[in-house]
């Protein structure tokens, strides 16, 4: 009931009101300041759908570890307890089903032995997009709890040198926990600050994945978890302080003609393209901004990366980041590829 009003209240005011403010009299469980900061970073006629997205339940998708299992076999245990799953185009491994089976996922024998994980298709576009391959010498700086660290050491089919580092010391143990239970035997891992890598493995690593601590804007909303007493904009430009170093420590640590992907789960332009942004400056002459590769399945929720905010314009380049707009099935979702010269 809570999503029909929502949409109700949005539908009933003209595009035009979006831009001047959000009436007191919206029925969502969504914080107001968040939903201004909406109307300004989404599309007009994406709107609506993008608020009904934070107030209801998303489709459950899932991969299947390749170091434990063949989907086949997978798929067939699912069946087994009347699970079924679809293949999501373009994603390698990578299967959807109704949200209302997320729960049988997550009690399966196959996710508790590591045969599957549990993950949004928004998550599952960073790794790929990465094109790492076995062999390679891969960083994920900030790794826990794991998700993105396990599909790329599948995607390198367990060889090369896979480094996982998570500063938060609950977090990092998780981290470990997951990489044992999938069977990840390529990865060290590392209880340290992200943003001192960079200085002390100076371009060691062919690949470098930055999925930064955010403000967590995806998770707003949505069952059992409407609104959030810790988002704020003071937390977004907190968050963003430590954005720019870590992806400083990124670039610092890939090599020249390596790939840094930098990717978070906020909508916030001074999380996203703000600290992209600032990168380029930073480092002048020595990255340039590639297409994200997206796959079929995910056309129709990405977006260009915006040009400005608040008075800020970005470089042109900056158009070749991609924004994932959050639907009934993805999260939302920013990444941004870039080329050390």
């Amino acid at each position: 009931m809570r999503v029909a009003r929502a949409i109700q209240w949005f539908a009933a005011r003209p595009a035009t009101a979006y831009k001047t403010r959000v009436s007191q009299e919206s029925p969502t469980e969504l914080p107001e300041k968040f939903l201004e900061r909406l109307q300004e970073i989404v599309p007009p006629d994406r709107l609506e759908g993008v608020v009904e997205s934070f107030l209801a339940s998303k489709a459950a998708t899932f991969r299947v570890n390749t170091l434990r299992a063949a989907d086949e076999d997978v798929l067939a245990e699912l069946t087994a307890i009347n699970t079924e799953a679809q293949p999501v185009e373009g994603l390698a491994h990578v299967f959807r089903t109704e949200a209302a089976c997320r729960r049988a996922l997550v009690r399966c024998k196959a996710f508790s032995e590591g045969r599957l994980y549990v993950q949004n298709v928004s998550s599952l576009l960073a790794a790929p997009a990465l094109n790492v391959e076995p062999g390679m010498a891969v960083l994920d700086l900030a790794a826990a709890p794991g998700g993105k660290t396990l599909h790329l050491a599948c995607l390198m089919d367990n060889t090369g040198t896979l480094s996982a580092v998570e500063s938060a010391r609950g977090r990092f143990f998780r981290l470990r926990n997951n990489l044992r239970m999938h069977g990840v035997t390529c990865c060290r891992s590392f209880l340290k600050d992200g943003r001192k890598v960079g200085r002390v493995c100076r371009a060691q690593f062919d690949r470098v994945l930055l999925d930064a601590p955010c403000s967590g804007e995806a998770q707003l909303g949505g069952t059992g978890n409407a609104g959030s007493p810790n988002w704020s904009e003071r937390k977004i430009r907190q968050c963003a302080g430590k954005q720019r170093a870590l992806l400083t420590s990124a670039v610092e640590a890939c090599r020249p003609g390596g790939l840094v992907l930098y990717c978070t789960c906020s909508m916030a332009p001074e999380e996203n393209e703000a600290v992209i942004a600032d990168a380029l400056k930073r480092f002048a002459g020595e990255l340039e901004v590639e297409p994200v590769p997206i796959p079929p399945a995910s056309v129709g929720a990405a977006t260009p990366a915006l040009s400005s905010w608040r008075g800020r314009s970005w470089p042109a380049e900056l158009a070749a980041a991609v924004r994932i707009l959050p639907d009934n099935w993805f999260d939302a979702f920013f990444l941004c590829r870039l080329r050390k010269a």
